[in-house]
């Protein structure tokens, strides 16, 4: 690969670490375990052809550093209705085996497993800041890889509050970008572990942490460009604007661009859902309350937008799309089509990574005509291809006997 290595003091094996390839784009999206139940979203639901990476919600971490899934029947223990109850063996089922299943017929789909997000993230500081804790970190961390056959890992820290936290995130990046390069090596393996992290777009967070030298460790930066606006503003607000008012998305690019990053290692993220605020006027005035949701209070899918008696508007000057019912006097804002081919545009002049959207279960399917995924698909494939380098199949130390067989 071109530009396949960053220059780093710290361990000749950053010869594993890859750009996302200079000639193709990401199209990421989060599937969360909890989509299964009440969303009766699933695995093979999602629009693999339209997708490179997928980056599976949650692990969590235990105040020791311990690195454990969330849902362990969704994860690994789930029965579908082809999987044998027979099989003989310690074998992996649920989320984690269709993902296998999906990897296998598409070589060029990889999968993380992100750490943390805001519920999980509690334990993050303790265990960055002590070397036993961030040793258990990476070492049940890459385990996990390693059973689930998966193809890196993704840190979902929300959010570092000191200069120690920020130091200390450097330090965890570091320790276990080397263990994973280090597994690579005892696997013969030249394909490298993705090394990621969701990362913040509010100026308070990113402009705390040590980008330039958490570069040299991470293979992408998968910007949190949503919530930029919601239950907790003063007034009804744009919350995924590209530009326009004291926070935007071009803003955080610029200074992620500022601080080092290289444009190909930043991914530009993109909400499936849109926030409500009731009892207001629009853009920039009060409001009170932010209504039902779909599956919480203010935050509905995006394919249910817009709602009933709502007019869909686009502000090109700020390259974002709300909606508005004059009678309820709701607005929600959220990411059109129109926002998406635009922000799509964006990426390829400025030359980023590509796109990252959460999550899966809020889209319409990928040959709707209003589809997130299939729009930002449509847009970037005007500019170049979306990345097909190819994942891992090979995990012959798993603990289980079908991940170590290749998912047969």
């Amino acid at each position: 690969m071109n530009n396949a290595i960053e220059a780093s003091n710290y361990s000749p094996q950053t010869a594993f670490m890859a750009y996302p390839h200079p000639d193709a784009f990401i199209v990421c999206t989060y599937f969360v375990a909890w989509a299964i139940y009440a969303r009766n979203h699933n695995v093979f639901d999602l629009p693999v052809q339209n997708l490179t990476h997928v980056l599976y919600a949650f692990a969590n971490l235990d105040a020791e550093g311990r690195v454990f899934l969330g849902d362990p029947w969704a994860d690994t223990d789930k029965h579908y209705e082809d999987d044998s109850w027979n099989d003989t063996g310690n074998n992996l089922y649920g989320n984690f085996k269709r993902l296998g299943l999906l990897k296998k017929a598409n070589r060029h789909l990889k999968v993380s497993l992100s750490i943390g997000g805001w519920t999980w993230s509690t334990n993050f500081a303790g265990v960055a800041a002590c070397p036993e804790k961030r040793a258990n970190f990476v070492r049940t961390s890459i385990e996990l890889m390693n059973n689930l056959g998966l193809d890196g890992l993704d840190i979902d820290w929300e959010y570092p509050k000191t200069s120690d936290d920020a130091d200390n995130y450097v330090s965890l990046l570091r320790e276990l970008r080397q263990a994973m390069d280090q597994y690579a090596t005892e696997k013969g393996d030249q394909i490298p572990y993705l090394l990621t992290g969701a990362m913040p777009c509010g100026e308070t967070q990113y402009s705390l942490l040590r980008l330039n030298e958490m570069n040299q460790y991470m293979d992408a930066f998968y910007l949190m460009a949503y919530d930029l606006a919601g239950s907790w503003s003063d007034a009804a607000g744009h919350q995924s604007n590209l530009h326009g008012g004291e926070i935007n998305v071009d803003k955080a690019i610029q200074h992620y661009l500022a601080q080092g990053i290289p444009s190909r290692k930043i991914v530009m993220g993109m909400p499936m859902y849109g926030r409500a605020f009731q009892n207001t006027d629009g853009i920039g005035h009060p409001f009170e309350g932010i209504g039902p949701g779909t599956w919480e209070q203010g935050v509905y899918d995006y394919k249910h937008l817009p709602l009933d008696g709502a007019v869909e508007y686009y502000d090109g000057e700020s390259v974002s799309s709300y909606s508005y019912d004059p009678v309820k006097r709701e607005l929600v804002t959220y990411d059109s089509p129109l926002v998406i081919d635009r922000k799509a545009e964006y990426i390829a002049r400025h030359k980023l990574g590509g796109a990252m959207f959460w999550e899966s279960s809020s889209d319409h399917n990928t040959e709707h005509d209003r589809s997130l995924v299939g729009s930002v698909n449509r847009a970037l494939r005007q500019h170049a291809p979306l990345d097909s380098s190819p994942n891992h199949l090979d995990y012959p130390s798993s603990i289980y006997d079908n991940v170590r067989a290749g998912f047969p």
